[in-house]
This record gives structure tokens, sequence and C-alpha cells, in this order.
């Protein structure tokens, strides 16, 4: 998960933006993904993300309590403080932290093609809210599990079991954030819940940070300052408002394309940019998670209209 932050509420009777949205969604997405890995070169994983999280969620939140003062919006109550502080903790603080780390280890395309399971976890936690998931869902989250074994099989997870418990653990903590940020953990509506899910996320993290003992290797380098602050702009501030456009404004299942299309941008972008090299196995596994995730979205779609 284009627009600036501050026309969040104007963007709403342009749906001309539809298009721009979902670019800025597909293209900045899937960026992010380099981009953390060249924010790494100085910035430890969860400083880097902890740090990203409260620039961007103290910018949103400004822009939040200006809007309140005008009546346009209102403030997240105590106990939507209190989901923020959880979902933000399993989102941010396990997937997003945990997302970092393992590009410690593997490469940004091959991080995003796992994640790319994120979908197929959804509907699995979903199963245990009593959801029922459509039959094209059972079949892509089945596809999707192969894609993964035949992923973690290829050399670069074989030679890093930490970066496989890394990004499996993102994954699952993502997943489960998304599904109880749904059902019974519901954030305060529009910009205040995103802006409150990063600040508490943001925390968690730094207090992660410090736990783990984080340090500087040496000052920033410009390349990771400028990767940070992408991070932080682009990656936080507008993908999420594009998003909040698209909840609005498309229907669910293309709101949440992003997560069919980014891993592809995020493989492209490795090889081209980072010189990331997979084998043909790994190509051949992203391909049958992707396959995987394309089911599950066309059974979203025939749940909706049925």
């Amino acid at each position: 998960m284009n627009t600036a932050v501050a026309p969040l509420a104007s963007a709403a009777a342009r749906p001309a933006l539809l298009v721009p949205a979902l670019l800025a969604c597909y293209v900045v997405w899937g960026s992010t993904y380099l981009a953390i890995r060249f924010a790494l070169v100085s910035f430890p994983p969860f400083f880097q993300m902890g740090t990203r999280f409260l620039a961007a969620g103290g910018l949103l939140m400004a822009w939040v309590l200006w809007q309140a003062r005008r009546g346009a919006t209102r403030l997240p109550t105590p106990w939507e403080w209190r989901n923020a502080l959880v979902i933000g903790a399993l989102m941010l603080g396990g997937g997003m932290g945990l997302t970092a780390s393992a590009e410690q280890h593997v490469g940004s395309g091959l991080a995003a093609a796992f994640i790319a399971v994120v979908p197929m976890l959804v509907c699995g936690w979903g199963l245990l809210f009593g959801q029922r998931p459509h039959k094209l869902e059972l079949a892509g989250m089945a596809v999707g599990v192969a894609g993964v074994l035949m992923l973690v099989r290829g050399s670069q997870f074989d030679a890093s079991p930490q970066g496989l418990a890394s990004i499996a653990g993102a994954t699952l903590a993502w997943s489960l954030g998304s599904v109880l940020s749904t059902n019974r953990l519901p954030l305060a509506p529009g910009a205040a819940g995103f802006a409150s899910e990063m600040l508490c996320g943001g925390a968690v993290l730094m207090a992660l940070s410090l736990a783990l003992g984080e340090q500087f290797a040496a000052p920033p380098q410009p390349l990771a300052l400028a990767a940070w602050a992408y991070l932080v702009v682009f990656g936080s501030l507008v993908a999420f408002s594009a998003y909040l456009y698209l909840l609005a404004h498309a229907s669910p299942a293309l709101a949440t394309s992003y997560a069919f299309v980014n891993p592809v941008i995020a493989l492209a972008l490795g090889v081209l940019v980072a010189g990331e090299a997979l084998s043909g196995g790994e190509w051949l596994a992203c391909g049958v998670i992707l396959a995987g995730v394309l089911l599950i979205f066309r059974g979203k779609t025939a749940s909706a209209r049925g």
C-alpha cells in the first residue's frame, strides 16, 4: 500500500485518481524491498523500520490533528489505541522488522516472493475465526503452499536458515495482524488508524532494536539515507494514502491486488538494479506462488459477487 497525505480528503472526490493510486501501490510498495536492502547498508533492521514508521506516523498524525481541529475527522479512542498497539506490534514490529532482518541474508526479490503467501495465510487465519473460503481460495492456498515448498528448497533459503525463519515469522505476524484488524481489533477509521498503527508499531520496533543492542557500524552512507527517506515519504505516506483511496473507491480485490503485483516488481528490480540472481527453480517457485495468489483473488471476487 498516488496521492500525498495532505490531499486525502479532497482525493475522495476524484475517482480519476484510481489508476495513479493503483500504480503507486504496485510500483512504490514493490520497490520498498530494494530500498530496505539499500538502507541496511547503514541502518540496522529494527532501528531502520522503527525510525521509518515513527517519522511517517508522526507526520500523518500531525495531519490528522489538523483535520480534527477542522471537524473533518476524529482522533483514535483509547480502545483504538490499544488495538493499534497490538496490530502495530504484529504487522510492523513482527512483519516489517523481520522482513528487514531477513533481507540481511536473502535477496530482496526472493523475500518479496515469499511474502506473496500472505493472502494464503490470511485465508488460513480466517478459518480459525469462522470464515469459510471459496473453493478457488482453497485451491490457491494449496498451490501457494506447493510454491513455498519449492522456494525454501532453493539455494538462497537453503543456505540461510536464519533468513528463512525471519521471513516466515514476518508473514505469520503480518497476516495475523491483518485478520485481527478487520475482525477483532479494528483501528480508527481512515488516516487516524494508519497513523496510530505506525506510531505504535514504530515504538515496538525501537524497543526491539534497543533490546537487541543494534548499533551503527559507521556513519550513514548517502545511499542508505536516501533509501530511508524514500521508505518514509513514498513507502509509508504516499503509498498508504493511495491505499486508503483504493479502499474507498475500488473493490476489495482490486485494492489488495498489490500482493500479486509487488513480488513481480521486487523481483525485477532486484535482478535489474541490485544484480540479484535466482536459479531456474526459484523462478519457477515464484511463479507457482503468484499463481496461487491469483487463484485466491479470483475466489475472493467470486465470493463477493455471490
